[in-house]
């Protein structure tokens, strides 16, 4: 079945008839194909993840929900889902978990290592604790501009203007300024129960859910310490978004951007509800963002869109807080760390890693810094005190959902952070992060440089760090994301290059990382749902069947002196298919063959598996940090040092997943709007589908001015193109002084009406350049007459039974043409005389529907006849038919059934 996305998704006409129905779904003809429609007992969620319709257990695209979060549709030109047994609501990201409920039943035992991550090795505290207040006061005031103050082009629809600000009393001079988004959340509660007209604003008794002022701890930690904070509100977003191609980023980072004009104007000119008190108060060149869940996509959008538009705020660092990344973007030029909550019941599969893997060499001199930090028994919604039981103003829940205490995200469980516990981690990490990257405090930077220290106001949080330090400060060695060169492997050792993930019974053309059930264990690896087929990271899979394996990295000269750095690092994690627990040695050899070798057991528990079973997304496989400081390499000339070695001389058969092989040192590096590099759009297009021939679709990919470097980016289509476009998915790359490329996709042309097909180019993951227009919106317009529809009058004998009132096209279509109507009494009687087609489900139904399959030009209308074994004379009922769609017919009709008697 083809991939459907909500925004093409086109509103349902009057009632039509139903082709395939279950007790809570069905699937109808629409102007735009088969809209299948599932009806839920309760209000579905809202999560930051997409909503997928899966039919017959196979997801088959993004649905649109209604205001109630009670019904889901999409529609769909593809014709198996006419065939349809079964639709249900599954979330992107946790395709394929168990319910989780299964736990508090017993069903989950827990993993091979949950008792080593219950007291895991832990870093060292800091002296200095980010949490800690500081010397100033906090005053708290919000403002409200309203509810539809501001038009955002990305949505479609106006949005609020609402903020809560934090602010450090008697601060002098200009304060960096700090921005928090909150995520995809409900955005109305109480009330009515009455579906209003539209989502947004909350009416009928309703108050929109303050989900803005839910970091109050990291908000006044940061602003104690003299940072201006503001946090805002995106209700607004939250209740459009499900009918957006870009399932809102684009419209929460317009959002951000519309504050941040707002508060330029407040603190130069004044005005606006504050008057003059942040005149000359507020440092608009050194901003720090932080987006939690959607809003996650969002801060890293503004970043780009802000870069794209000159750089006139001075977004200097981002912190995506468990966020979605659902079409593959990139931020270079900023500092960024990523939190990633292992026990995230939302976004569970941890998509947030692929802004770090994506961005780490994605530009060529990019100074700035990056990390991931992995938080064990965290969940999705517990950072936001108004998304937290207990709490929260408005309803909340607990977004893993298990309440048993066998498996490491279970509420019960010893590992899992209580929420106050995981809010205090949240307002460490993201004071901490500010702090460092906007105030240049780097008593800060061992929270975020791989070494695993820890902030005392965190608690018992077990966390670990990735970090790819500044270019000023780091040498790469070996990236392992191409083959290795000849010779560099011996033994009883093979490595493969890898990526990706293949599902389990599926087959890939290219070598991937792992087999996966598709629950979201994967976050390196498993696809983004608007950039599905993009490559994901490449990593070297390095296996081995005795002691005797060895993989050399040769050091180059210029490269042999090492003395100026701190650490030697990798990333590396076990694979899931092998051993629980595995080890490796990591043997540094100098110009005099003298080495040094260091377990990697010693010094990380990277190729320990993370906690949790084999089931309900767990356990995550995750690249953890392999950190070796150069201090410890004892007897060897760090002067001339020829040779890494990677040894399996600890572990007779195993293996592992490498990375990022660097020596470097902790810095905070430089950040800044990457606003030098090029910016890559793609057009919009729209074309008639033609009579004869095959056309074309051509979408053009620009840049905005010529590089000179190659600039590279993937495209690929996405959408629901039914059998009349054809795919495409290409590297686009752009030579030096290139800034056009052509992608034509072929367009089957006929004479027979047919559906417009709507759908995008995709742009993700561009090298040596910004996203500015990812989304290439493409249409191809049917031309082709409608054909007409003629109903005729039935004569039929009692014996026959089924029998149908005659249905005929003037042509064949490509459509589904569907009629419905009511069946009404004449001397023939309902039940006694003859039945409804869906008497059967319905005793006593009325209802009347017949449809002429997409190429045919004969269909009926089903009726069933009594056969009553009495003599009477002929008698007749009618069929008055209100609705049709798909064909030119005028409407109603009323056709006459006749019964001729066989007594």
């Amino acid at each position: 079945m083809g991939l459907t996305t909500a925004p093409f998704a086109a509103a349902a006409p009057p009632p039509a008839p139903t082709i395939a129905q279950g007790n809570n779904w069905d699937v109808k003809p629409v102007a735009a194909g088969y809209q299948i429609t599932l009806r839920l007992g309760a209000p579905a969620p809202m999560r930051a993840s997409l909503p997928l319709l899966a039919v017959d257990g196979e997801p088959i695209g993004v649905a649109k929900q209604s205001t109630d979060q009670r019904t889901l549709t999409l529609v769909s030109t593809d014709p198996a889902v006419l065939k349809a047994k079964d639709v249900k609501l599954v979330w992107s990201g946790d395709l394929g978990k168990d319910d989780r409920k299964a736990e508090s039943r017993g069903a989950a035992v827990g993993g091979p290592n949950d008792a080593y991550w219950l007291k895991p090795k832990l870093g060292a505290l800091l002296k200095d604790d980010p949490a800690k207040p500081g010397k100033f006061k906090v005053e708290t005031s919000e403002y409200n501009l309203g509810d539809e103050a501001v038009f955002l082009p990305g949505l479609g629809q106006k949005s609020e203007v609402v903020g809560k600000v934090y602010t450090p009393v008697g601060a002098t001079g200009k304060r960096p300024f700090v921005l928090f988004l909150h995520g995809r959340h409900s955005y109305c509660y109480g009330g009515t129960n009455e579906q209003p007209e539209k989502p947004w604003p909350c009416t009928d008794g309703a108050k929109p859910v303050p989900s803005y002022r839910g970091y109050d701890g990291a908000a006044k930690a940061l602003a104690s310490s003299g940072y201006q904070v503001v946090s805002i509100s995106s209700n607004a977003v939250n209740a459009y978004d499900g009918g957006v191609y870009d399932a809102g980023a684009q419209a929460r980072a317009e959002l951000i951007l519309d504050h941040l004009k707002l508060w330029k104007q407040w603190s130069t000119a004044g005005g606006g509800p504050f008057g003059n008190k942040y005149v000359g108060k507020i440092d608009l060149q050194n901003i720090g963002l932080m987006g939690h869940s959607r809003g996650g996509e969002g801060v890293a959008r503004a970043a780009v869109v802000n870069a794209d538009r000159g750089g006139e705020f001075g977004i200097r660092a981002v912190l995506p807080l468990a966020p979605v990344d659902f079409a593959r973007s990139t931020v270079p030029g900023v500092a960024m760390s990523v939190i990633l909550p292992y026990c995230d019941g939302d976004v569970s599969d941890l998509q947030g890693q692929k802004f770090y893997d994506d961005t780490r060499y994605s530009v060529t001199g990019d100074a700035a810094t990056r990390s991931t930090v992995t938080v064990l028994g965290a969940n999705h919604n517990f950072f936001n005190t108004e998304w937290t039981p207990g709490q929260s103003e408005a309803p909340s829940n607990d977004d893993w959902g298990g309440e048993g205490k066998a498996a490491p995200c279970d509420a019960k469980y010893a590992g899992r952070l209580k929420a106050k516990e995981q809010q205090a981690v949240g307002t460490a990490y993201l004071s901490g992060f500010f702090r460092l990257h906007l105030g240049n405090e780097k008593q800060f930077l061992p929270l975020f440089d791989g070494s695993d220290a820890r902030a005392a106001s965190a608690g018992r949080a077990v966390v670990r760090v990735v970090s790819q330090a500044p270019l000023a400060t780091r040498r790469d060695v070996n990236r392992f994301d191409s083959a290795l060169p000849k010779g560099a492997l011996t033994g009883k050792a093979s490595a493969v290059v890898c990526s990706g993930a293949t599902l389990k019974d599926a087959r890939a053309a290219t070598p991937t990382c792992l087999t996966t059930d598709g629950s979201g264990d994967s976050p390196h690896w498993d696809s983004a749902w608007f950039a599905a087929r993009t490559p994901t990271m490449a990593a070297t899979r390095l296996s081995w069947r005795d002691k005797t394996g060895v993989l050399r990295v040769n050091l180059p000269a210029a490269q042999r002196d090492v003395r100026k750095f701190a650490a030697l690092s990798f990333r590396t994690a076990p694979d899931p298919a092998g051993a629980a627990k595995t080890d490796l040695s990591v043997r540094v050899v100098d110009g005099k063959g003298r080495a040094v070798s260091v377990p990697v057991s010693k010094v990380s528990d990277a190729l320990t598996r993370l906690p949790g079973p084999k089931t309900f997304g767990l356990p995550k496989n995750l690249l953890r940090s392999v950190r070796i400081p150069v201090s410890s390499l004892k007897g060897i000339d760090l002067k001339d040092v020829r040779a890494i070695e990677l040894r399996t001389d600890k572990v007779a058969k195993g293996t592992v997943y490498l990375s990022d092989l660097a020596f470097s040192s902790a810095g905070v590096g430089v950040s800044a709007p990457a606003v030098k590099l090029p910016r890559v759009s793609a057009s919009d297009v729209k074309v008639k589908e033609g009579d004869k021939g095959t056309q074309t679709v051509d979408f053009y990919v620009r840049l905005h001015r010529a590089s000179t470097r190659p600039v590279k980016v993937y495209a690929e289509t996405n959408g629901d193109l039914g059998s009349t476009v054809g795919d495409v998915v290409r590297t686009v790359v752009f030579k030096p002084g290139q800034v056009k490329q052509k992608i034509s996709l072929p367009v089957k042309s006929n004479t027979r009406d047919s559906y417009d097909i709507q759908f995008s180019l995709v742009l993700s993951v561009p090298h040596e350049a910004l996203l500015d227009k990812s989304f290439g919106h493409g249409e191809v317009i049917d031309d082709d007459p409608t054909p007409k529809l003629t109903l005729g009058n039935l004569t039929t004998v009692e014996k026959t039974g089924e029998v149908g009132f005659p249905m005929t096209l003037s042509a064949p279509s490509d459509k589904y043409v569907g009629v419905n109507g009511q069946l009404k009494d004449g001397t023939a009687v309902l039940k006694q005389d003859y039945l409804g087609y869906y008497d059967e489900g319905d005793p006593g139904s009325r209802t009347i529907d017949g449809y002429v399959e997409s190429g045919q030009t004969k269909g009926l209308m089903l009726v069933k006849i009594v056969d009553d074994k009495v003599k009477e004379p002929a008698e007749t009922f009618t069929a008055v038919v209100d609705q049709a769609d798909g064909a030119d017919i005028k409407v109603p009709q009323t056709l006459t059934a006749t019964i001729t008697d066989n007594d």
